[in-house]
Parts: structure tokens; C-alpha cells; sequence
């Protein structure tokens, strides 16, 4: 019989039980017991739905991050953390969100870098590491979880991430090679695998998807390395890929001595075949025929055209899984009710997603005959989406091909238009700004709840958003902010609430998926033409500029952004679907500048995530994504200054493109890693403003006035103190009034002090009578 299984499930729970749980114990208003509890129940009911699967994964599941669990199991917490002593559960926290020395005097400790897992919207914490980095297991995690597993009756297969793509995940914090820390971390490795053999593993999924990458000789040598020295361990390994073709490392992953291979045959089904060929006649082979990144219902049918040969020649050899740990997908459909019945039925979440998997090894078992019905179903639901008449929409195709290049270009360069959009702001040396987002506090939640429950009137709901704008602006002038935003009080999420006043989009009550953390996101479901039928914004910005005669920022969520967190439709190019949400938002960038708005900061916080995973086919994808930003914003008149906000990415080797977009200012997160991003600036003369994010705003850690002076002197040695922004990395959406507060008043006065700095000289020039 075909074997199937699972890389992941999501952790999260059906109802963000983990969120809930997890923010209630930061919060001291529950205990570890009970966090460990609630932690116990969601594994039990995921193994349960999952307990038709050949194997049940274990080790996926995460208090909060799936990479900082494997640098707990190496030992290699970062020294600013360990020295700070105290259980390993506060360790484990404290790496991953930093401790703020005002809350505990003596015991402020800074996160480590979060960043992109490969090109999904999941952060992971990134490991550190330094030539004096020592490992030592600690395996406590991966046996409990087994002997959990194994005590409610499941096949648990531990899943761990292998030691090259580890290490390739990490930084070095002293310059010095990772990958002469691989002699010392395979031991442990080896020791770990032995481990888990003696508590009665018979497979070990082990995740190395940096095969998926571009590879040089040193790093195609390390998977040699490692896997030879493992090949003694007395468990069976499943050596996993996932997120993209193998294409020039499908040799290497096929000869390395491992028991199986596992292929994601969604992104890299030409490669099947090419893998049961290859693949030694003793080695298993696992294809990924579901999509563990896209909520759309499997073509069945089509899969079963190629699978079938492979299964006639591997038999029991070929395994069947999801592309990819199902992490990315919301849990459950049929919680789903208020869906339009056509896009509903043309869905699949995470547990209907394992239905289509065993689906499909019943049909390779038995003969598509047994599964006829389930089959006629899947091709109705297939016909009926390729055949809707709403997702296309003639009148947004002819405006697409009717795009010219005259439509990405400003009216004149930066260097003519920086002038006279100052003469219009009068902005100080230093300005300073905010990323877009206030607090959302519960009352801004519930007021947003009743309204769309329909338990409040639209007046009624209007006051309470508007009131709580006035709070914004308010708090901004008395903090001594210079440019100002609206708070977004009646934004949901930045890309959900712009997809709801688009054609195109579906919505679900609950298909939430983990961003980081307890950080959760609802991504819309884009399955059409995009087109806007009226403003979004522009009442909003509109009434926020009456209360104030600082200049106050519109706020967009650019056409990337909204594709790449989005669950994007996979009929047709993603650079057509992105120049159509690029002609959509650019209408309300006009619209904006026609209500007298003279800021419009339009987010691409998603415009690297997006990029291939291998750097020969970055060219294609930057020339489309820096295209359709330059659609969406260009159209503006010479005295509108345009902004644009990334965060959480590597932007060392894309700064060309960035540059290629033409803002006018760029606010980019540098805070986590102590300025890193500017190094490139030594050999790239970045042209345009540019805001350094100053502090981390996913850290409770309020941030100190002398150590925003000391990041800005670092920016100001590779970019003129002229053209330098003093700002946050990030919104401030998730963090709280009594954080924020002291936050950017720290940040103010380093503004201040700043331009007390650069005014010094010239002052004393003028006591010293020099003219």
C-alpha cells in the first residue's frame, strides 16, 4: 500500500488557540503549567487529524518557532541569553522576543534577527553563531513529543531541520565561516539521531531545503560531509526539500546515503520522474502532490495522469505527502460558512488537503474505479473555477494592455523633485515619522467585531474610529513627530482590509496562518481580475489632515505586498495578476493626491519574500515587482513625496531594484540587526531619503535614546545626514500605548539631539566669527 504523510501541520489551532495561550502567559495571566497544557491538546488533536496518514510528524509543532526549537536542541541559545540564567522556557522566549530593561532592571536582552523562511511570510528566529560557538544536545523536547505521539496510538516520525541548511539559515556574528562549525555540530547531529533510535524511531524526516537553492562547491561539499557522517545512525532518514526545483543539486541529493528523498512535486513535478530513475532501487521516494502553500482544491485527475507510471514502478517505494509542512494553510474549511459557495468549493485547507492525499493513494492502490464519485467531484469543482465568469473582467484586461512605459515614470528625477517637495513640507534635518499603525486596542477590535456583525451602526462606528484617529494625532504632536500618520485604527490587517474594498478577493472568518509568534494573519483569497470600485482611504486621511497643519501620510499597501500574502490564483502569471492590483491601487494614490494629500507612502514590506530562490531568476521577477510599483505610485505630481516601507528581509543584494522604484523615501528595518543593511551602502551610492528603522517594535524592549544616536551616526557614515528619516522598523499595530509612548519619545529626543549635532558646527563657526 502507498505510504503517506505529513512534513508539518499547523500549530496555531483551529481557533489561535496557541495565540490566545501564548499571549495570556506573557501577559502573567496564565502559568507555564497551563500553556503547556494547551500546548498538549492542540499536538493530540493535530496527530488525530492526521492519524489516517501512514506516519504522524512530531517536532513540528512549536512554541514558537520551529528553527529557535532546533537551536535549543543544539544547545545554541545565544550567550546575551544563557547568561542571563533562569529556565530554559524563559530562555526560549527571551531569544525570541527580547526582555526589556525597563521592565526588569538589569535584565534587558535584545531578540534575535528575525527574517523570511525561504520566500513564505513566516519569520523564523535566526540562529548565531561566532568561531567559538559549541553545541550539546538537548533532546528533551523531540522524546516527550514522541513518547506523546506513541502513547496515543500514532507512527511518529520526528522532524528535524539538517545540520547544512541550519547552519546555512544562520549568521555569523564575528565574520568568521559557518560552515567550519559543521566538524563540530554533525557529533551532535549523530547523537541526536541515536537518540531518537532509542526511544523506537524508525524514520526521521529531516529538512534540508536549502537543496532548493543555489549551492556552491563548499556548500554542495557540506551535504557530503554531513550525510556520509551520518549514514551510520541507526534510524532511517527521509532527507526533505521543499519550495522549489533541485535542478543542479538533484545528483547530489540522490547520491547522498539516505534511505529516502522527499521532492515537491508541486513546484518540481518534471523532476518526478526524472528522481524515480535516479534514485537507488533500495531508497524511497516521497513526492509533495499537494500544495502546502495555496488553499486551491488539487486536480486530482491530472495528478493521477503522471503519478500512476511512477507508482508502477516504485510500488511500496513511492510515498505520498504535501509539497511542504501545511504551516502555510489555514486548518480547517468546513468552519468556513460565509463563503461564496462557488469559491468555497474550489478551496482546500489543511485538513481537507490530507483528505486529497489519501485520496490519491487509494486511487494508485485500487484503481481510480474505487474512487470514481470523489474523483467526478474534484473535476466538476476544477471545470467550474477554470470556466467562472468572475475571475475574468474584460474591462481590467484592456486597461493592462493599454500600460505603457511613460506610466512608471515620475514627472521629474529625485534630485530635481526633493526641492521643491521641501519648500512645500519644510521638514527639519532628521525628520521623524512612524511606519503607519497604533495600537489596536481591544476597543478598536470590538468596535470593528459589532460593526461588521452589524451590531453597530455605520455613524456609530464612524465616531469611534474617528475618535480614536484624533488620539492618534494628538499623541503624534504632543510626542513632537513631524510627519504624522492616521493610526489605521479601521484597518483589520494591511492587506485583508484593502482586498475587502477590491473585486477579485474572498475573505474567510478563520483561515488564519502563522506569521511568527503568536503573530497571526488571515490572507485573502485572490481569485480574480482585480479592479476598485470606490476610494478606500481618502475619507479616512482626509479627516486625520483636518485636525492637524503637520503633513500626515496616506497609507497603502503596495501591489507586491498585496500579492505575496495573499493566496494568489495559479491560473494565470503572478505579473499579470500584480499589474492588475498595481492599476488598482494607483488609482487611489491619485485620488489621495486630489484630496490635497502631500505623503503617500504606498508598503512593499513583501517585495523580497517574493524573489526565486535562486538568484539566476531574480532578474525576471524584480523587472515585473519593481514595475508594477512604479505603476502604482508614479502617476503623482513632482511636490507629492512617495514613501514605501519593507521590513524583515535582506536588502543588501537587491539594492539596485530598490533603488530602481524611485520613492522618495525608503523606511527599511536595520534595528535587529545593529544596522547590517547599511554595510551595503559602502559600495552602493543609494540615491534617494532613506529611514533606518532606529528600534524593533516585535520586542516589548523600549529602546534607548543613546543608542538610536549611535545607530544614526552609523547610517550617517554611508548616507548624508540630508537624506537620512528617524523612525521605527516597523508598525506599531501589535505593541501597546504604555510601550510606544516611551518609544518614540526615546526616539524624538535622539532626533533632537542629532540636530543639535549637526547644527554645532556651524553655530560654532558663528562664535568663533568665521563668516
Amino acid at each position: 500500500m502507498t505510504t503517506t504523510h505529513s512534513l508539518g501541520y499547523p500549530r496555531i489551532g483551529a481557533q489561535r488557540e496557541l495565540k490566545f495561550a501564548l499571549e495570556h502567559y506573557w501577559q502573567g495571566q496564565s502559568s507555564e503549567t497551563e500553556l503547556l497544557a494547551t500546548a498538549e491538546q492542540l499536538r493530540r488533536q493535530h496527530w488525530q487529524d492526521q492519524a489516517g496518514l501512514g506516519f504522524q510528524p512530531v517536532g513540528d509543532f512549536s512554541l514558537y518557532d520551529q528553527v529557535l526549537d532546533m537551536s535549543v536542541t543544539l544547545g545554541n541559545l545565544p550567550p546575551r541569553v544563557r547568561e542571563r540564567g533562569g529556565e530554559l522556557l524563559d530562555q526560549y522566549f527571551r531569544a525570541a522576543r527580547g526582555r526589556s530593561a525597563t521592565d526588569q532592571p538589569g535584565q534587558g536582552v535584545a531578540a534575535g534577527e528575525m527574517t523570511k523562511w525561504f520566500d513564505t511570510n513566516y519569520h523564523y528566529i535566526v540562529p548565531e553563531f561566532t568561531r567559538d560557538t559549541r553545541f550539546q544536545l538537548d533532546s528533551r523536547r523531540l522524546l516527550e513529543q514522541f513518547a506523546e505521539a506513541r502513547a496515543q496510538g500514532h507512527r511518529p516520525k520526528p522532524v528535524i531541520i539538517g545540520p547544512v541548511t541550519y547552519l546555512w539559515l544562520g549568521k555569523s556574528k564575528d565574520d568568521s565561516d559557518r560552515l567550519a562549525l559543521l566538524d563540530r555540530l554533525l557529533p551532535v547531529y549523530g547523537e541526536l539521531l541515536d537518540t531518537l533510535a532509542e526511544a523506537g524511531a524508525e524514520w526521521i524526516q529531516v529538512d534540508e531545503p536549502a537543496l532548493v537553492t543555489e549551492l556552491d562547491e563548499a556548500w554542495r561539499h557540506a551535504f557530503q560531509l554531513a550525510y556520509h557522517h551520518l549514514k551510520s545512525s541507526r534510524p532511517k532518514l527521509l532527507l526533505t526539500t521543499y519550495f522549489g526545483q533541485l535542478r543542479d543539486t538533484l545528483q547530489l541529493a540522490c547520491e547522498l546515503p539516505v534511505a529516502g528523498l522527499h521532492l515537491d512535486a508541486v513546484s518540481a513535478q518534471p523532476e518526478a520522474g526524472q528522481l524515480a530513475d535516479w534514485l537507488a532501487p533500495h531508497k524511497v521516494l516521497s513526492l509533495g502532490v499537494v500544495d502546502g502553500r495555496n488553499v486551491w482544491k488539487t486536480d486530482l485527475n491530472r495528478v493521477l495522469d503522471w503519478l500512476e507510471p511512477i507508482h508502477a514502478r516504485l510500488g511500496e517505494r513511492l510515498w505520498l505527502a504535501p509539497s511542504c509542512s501545511l504551516l502555510h494553510v489555514p486548518v480547517d474549511l468546513s468552519r468556513e460558512q460565509n463563503l461564496a459557495t462557488d469559491v468555497r468549493t474550489w478551496l482546500a485547507f489543511a485538513r481537507q488537503k490530507l483528505d486529497e492525499l489519501e485520496l490519491l493513494a487509494r486511487a494508485l492502490d485500487l484503481g481510480r474505479e474505487a474512487v470514481h464519485e470523489a474523483l467526478a467531484e474534484n473535476r466538476r469543482a476544477i471545470d467550474s473555477r477554470r470556466h467562472a465568469p468572475s475571475t475574468r473582467n474584460p474591462a481590467v484586461r484592456q486597461a493592462l494592455a493599454g500600460l505603457s512605459p511613460r506610466d512608471g515614470q515620475r514627472q521629474s528625477p529625485y534630485a530635481q523633485r526633493k526641492p521643491i517637495q521641501q519648500r512645500r513640507l519644510h521638514l527639519p534635518l532628521y525628520p521623524t515619522t512612524t511606519i503607519g499603525s497604533f495600537p489596536q486596542t481591544p476597543e478598536i477590535r470590538q468596535a470593528r467585531r459589532q460593526y461588521r456583525e452589524g451590531t453597530l451602526a455605520p455613524d456609530q462606528y464612524r465616531s469611534l474610529m474617528e475618535a480614536e484617529i484624533a488620539r492618534c494625532i494628538r499623541e503624534q504632536e504632543a510626542l513632537g513627530l513631524d510627519v504624522l500618520v492616521h493610526g489605521e485604527a479601521e484597518r483589520n490587517d494591511m492587506v485583508e482590509y484593502f482586498g475587502e474594498q477590491l473585486e477579485g478577493f474572498a475573505f474567510t472568518q478563520g483561515g488564519w496562518v502563522q506569521s511568527y509568534g503568536s503573530r497571526c494573519v488571515k490572507p485573502p483569497i485572490l481569485f480574480g481580475d482585480v479592479s476598485r470600485p470606490r476610494p478606500m482611504t481618502v475619507d479616512w486621511i482626509r479627516y486625520a489632515q483636518s485636525l492637524t497643519d503637520k503633513p500626515v501620510k496616506g497609507m497603502l499597501t503596495g501591489p507586491v505586498t498585496m500579492l505575496n500574502w495573499s493566496f494568489v490564483r495559479d491560473d494565470q502569471p503572478l505579473s499579470e495578476t500584480c499589474w492588475q492590483l498595481a492599476l488598482a491601487i494607483r488609482e487611489e494614490v491619485l485620488d489621495l493626491e486630489r484630496a490635497g494629500v502631500t505623503i503617500i507612502q504606498i508598503d512593499e514590506a513583501a517585495l523580497r519574500e517574493g524573489l526565486p530562490l535562486r538568484r539566476s531568476d531574480w532578474p525576471s521577477y524584480l523587472e515585473w515587482a519593481v514595475d508594477a510599483f512604479r505603476i502604482t505610485a508614479n502617476g503623482v505630481r513632482d511636490e507629492t513625496q512617495i514613501h514605501t516601507h519593507m521590513c524583515y528581509s535582506e536588502f543588501n543584494d537587491i539594492l539596485a531594484d530598490i533603488a530602481r522604484m524611485d520613492a522618495d523615501v525608503i523606511t527599511i528595518e536595520t534595528s535587529r540587526s545593529d544596522m547590517e543593511l547599511l554595510e551595503a551602502f559602502q559600495s552602493f551610492d543609494y540615491p534617494n531619503d532613506i529611514g533606518p528603522g532606529v528600534y524593533d517594535i516585535h520586542s516589548p524592549n523600549i529602546p534607548d535614546a543613546d543608542d538610536i544616536v549611535a545607530l544614526m551616526h552609523k547610517a550617517a557614515q554611508r548616507i548624508p545626514p540630508e537624506r537620512l528619516w528617524v523612525n521605527p522598523d516597523c508598525g506599531l499595530k501589535t505593541r501597546r500605548w504604555e510601550e510606544v509612548i516611551p518609544s518614540l519619545t526615546a526616539m524624538v529626543t535622539a532626533a533632537a539631539r542629532l540636530r543639535q549635532e549637526a547644527l554645532a558646527p556651524a553655530r560654532d563657526r558663528c562664535e568663533a566669527g568665521v563668516q
